[in-house]
């Protein structure tokens, strides 16, 4: 992803882990960002080349130029 580009998508309350949040990718790093509180918590750095995020439940699915994977909000970790 270029510098200063931000991809992201909004967790629905009730669907999971994030309800509420926003998360995104912005320079190289995912991100989960509260509105209400207005904190910003980094979730994995050197996300590299992201194209796109969405979520289903506790999972984010996160492709990359080169790869996708999957970040389980539950567990911190991709999985």
């Amino acid at each position: 992803m270029m510098a200063g580009s931000k991809i992201s998508c909004i967790g629905i309350i009730g669907d999971g882990c994030g309800g509420g949040r926003e998360f995104v990718i912005e320079d190289d790093e995912l991100f989960a960002y509260d509105p209400q509180s207005s904190q910003k918590i980094i979730l994995l750095e050197e996300v590299y080349d992201a194209i796109s995020i969405s979520k289903d439940g506790c999972i984010l699915f996160i492709e990359c130029k080169d790869k996708s994977f999957e970040f389980d909000l539950s567990l911190m970790k991709v999985v």
